[in-house]
C-alpha cells in the first residue's frame, strides 16, 4: 500500500465514524496524515491495526480505575504533603502531554522528548532533548522499576529533499537521572496507545515488523519471544493483570467476527478465548475485562457493548449514542460520555443501564473547530469525576448523582494555533489534586470539593 492510498484509508475511517455523529474531534483526520512531509504516514499506520487504534482513540478514549462506593458522599480534597499550588509555561516543556507518576510528571513538548516535573512544586529536574523536531502526538507511555518508556524520532539526518528521514525509537529513560538506557527501532512511526505497553517481565512493541509484537527484556531490549499475525487480518492489544491479548479480525470493510487470543507474558504462546461475532474495538480495560464495542445497525444508532474477562466469560448491554460524542473514558465499572451538548452520562458496564445524565458544568467547544474535549479524570477516593474545557473550565461531579460538587477554572487558553498535535488539553489527577495543561502552560491546583 502506497504513502498516498494509507493516508486516504486512515481518511474514509475517521470520516466514517458517524455513530449518530460520533465523528473524530474537528480536524483529527487532517492532523493525523499530517507531519509536515517530514515523516510520511506510511511509516506512521503501515497497518490498518494503526486505523483501527486511532479510531477507537477518537471516538471513546481510554482509562481504567476500580469503582466507587456508591453510598460515599463526596469527600474533601487534601494535598500531598510537600505541595503547594504551582503553574508552569515553559515552551517546548509539556505541548504533547504528560504522565504522572508517583510524585513525578514525565512530559514531552516542542523541544523536549522527555521532561521531569517535580509534581509538589512544578520544578524542572532534567530533560532529553527532541532528536530534530517535537512535533507529535506522543508523551511518555509508562513507568516502572525506574524506567521511563517513551518515543523519539530514530535520526535527525536528512534526505536529498529537506525531508526529515522517518522512524522511531522505543526508548528507555532512567527516571532519576534522565540517563538514555537504550533505544530499540520500531518498524514504523505508530506512537499510539497500542504501539508498546508494559506486561509482565518485558515491554510488549510493535516490533521489528507491522505485523508482529515483540516482548523485549526491559534490562536489555533484547527480543524474549515474538508473535506475527496473518496478512490481511488486523489485531488490537490489550493487557489485564500483566497479561497480552490480541483482537484480531479479517482486514475487510464486514469482518465476520473478532477472535481474542491470550499471548503467554513468558513464551508468546497464543490460545483462543473466545470469538465475538462482527466486527469489534477495543475501547478500554475494566479491571480484569476488556470493553468492546460493535455497531448493530447501518445508521450506526445502535451499539452493543461487551466486557470480556481473561478466561472468556462474556457479557453484553445494548448501548444508544445520543447526538454527538465529545469525548469518554472507560472508568472502573463505568463509561462516562459527553455530547457536544454538554450532557454527561455515566453508564453502568454491569448492570448495562444509565445511572443518571445531567449536565457536564463546563463550556464545550464548537465541534467544529479542531479543539477536543479532554478524557475526565475520577477521584475514586473523593467520590468524584473531573471535566476540562478548552477555556480552562473546571467541573467536578459527584459519582452517585452527577451533581456538581465543585468548580474552577485553572487559567489555561488555547495555544495559538499551528502545525502541530496538541490541540486539545489535558487533565492529570496527583492523587487528590488536578493537573491541567494546554499548549506550554501546566497549572497544578486543589479542588475544595466536599467543605
Amino acid at each position: 500500500m502506497t504513502t498516498e492510498q494509507v493516508e486516504e484509508k486512515v481518511r474514509e475511517t475517521l470520516h466514517a465514524v458517524a455513530l449518530d455523529q460520533v465523528r473524530a474531534p474537528g480536524d483529527l483526520v487532517e492532523k493525523v496524515v499530517r507531519r509536515r512531509g517530514r515523516r510520511r504516514f506510511s511509516q506512521v499506520a503501515g497497518a490498518a491495526v494503526a486505523v483501527a487504534a486511532i479510531t477507537v482513540g477518537a471516538v471513546f478514549g481510554f482509562g481504567g480505575g476500580g469503582a466507587a462506593e456508591q453510598d460515599r458522599p463526596v469527600r474533601p480534597a487534601a494535598s500531598p504533603e510537600g505541595w503547594k499550588p504551582w503553574q508552569s509555561d515553559a515552551s517546548g516543556v509539556s505541548e504533547r502531554g504528560c504522565l504522572v507518576d508517583g510524585s513525578a510528571l514525565y512530559c514531552s513538548g516542542s523541544k523536549y522528548d522527555v521532561a521531569k516535573l517535580d509534581a509538589n512544586t512544578g520544578e524542572r529536574l532534567w530533560t532529553i532533548k527532541v532528536n530534530r523536531e517535537g512535533d507529535g502526538p506522543d508523551h511518555p507511555f509508562a513507568v516502572r522499576d525506574g524506567v521511563v518508556y517513551a518515543y523519539r524520532n530514530h535520526t535527525a539526518e536528512k534526505q536529498p529533499n529537506g525531508d526529515y528521514m522517518g522512524g522511531t525509537d522505543l526508548m528507555a529513560v532512567d527516571a532519576d537521572t534522565g540517563d538514555v538506557l537504550r533505544k530499540v527501532e520500531m518498524p514504523q512511526g505508530d506512537r499510539t496507545d497500542q504501539a508498546a505497553m508494559l506486561i509482565d517481565g518485558a515491554v510488549l512493541a510493535n516490533t521489528p515488523s507491522l505485523r508482529t509484537m515483540s516482548a523485549l527484556d526491559p534490562l536489555t531490549g533484547e527480543e524474549k519471544w515474538r508473535h506475527t499475525w496473518d496478512k490481511g487480518i488486523v489485531c488490537q492489544r490489550a493487557v489485564l493483570s500483566g497479561v497480552p491479548y490480541l483482537l484480531c479480525m479479517r482486514d475487510v470493510e464486514k469482518p465476520d467476527d473478532t477472535d481474542v487470543f491470550r499471548l503467554d507474558p513468558a513464551t508468546g504462546s497464543a490460545s483462543k478465548v473466545t470469538t465475538v461475532p462482527g466486527a469489534q474495538q477495543l475501547i478500554g480495560t475494566s479491571g480484569d475485562r476488556m470493553v468492546l464495542v460493535g455497531v448493530k445497525d447501518a445508521a450506526g444508532k445502535n451499539l452493543q457493548l461487551t466486557t470480556i474477562s481473561g478466561s472468556g466469560e462474556r457479557t453484553s448491554h445494548p448501548y444508544r449514542v445520543e447526538g454527538g460524542l465529545a469525548g469518554s473514558d472507560v472508568v472502573g465499572d463505568r463509561l462516562i460520555t459527553v455530547s457536544w451538548k454538554g450532557k454527561v452520562s455515566l453508564y453502568s458496564l454491569t448492570t448495562g443501564k444509565t445511572q443518571w445524565t445531567g449536565p457536564v458544568g463546563v463550556e464545550m467547544p464548537d465541534k467544529d473547530t479542531p479543539v477536543g474535549m479532554p478524557s475526565p479524570v475520577v477521584s475514586e477516593k473523593q467520590g468524584v469525576v473531573y471535566f476540562l474545557s478548552p477555556t480552562g473550565d473546571l467541573s467536578g461531579l459527584d459519582l452517585r448523582t452527577g451533581e456538581q460538587v465543585w468548580r474552577g477554572h485553572a487559567g489555561t487558553a488555547r495555544p495559538e494555533p499551528g502545525p502541530n498535535y496538541w490541540d486539545t488539553p489535558q487533565l492529570l489527577l496527583y492523587q487528590d489534586v488536578l493537573v491541567a495543561g494546554y499548549g506550554s502552560k501546566i497549572v497544578s491546583l486543589l479542588p475544595r470539593t466536599g467543605d
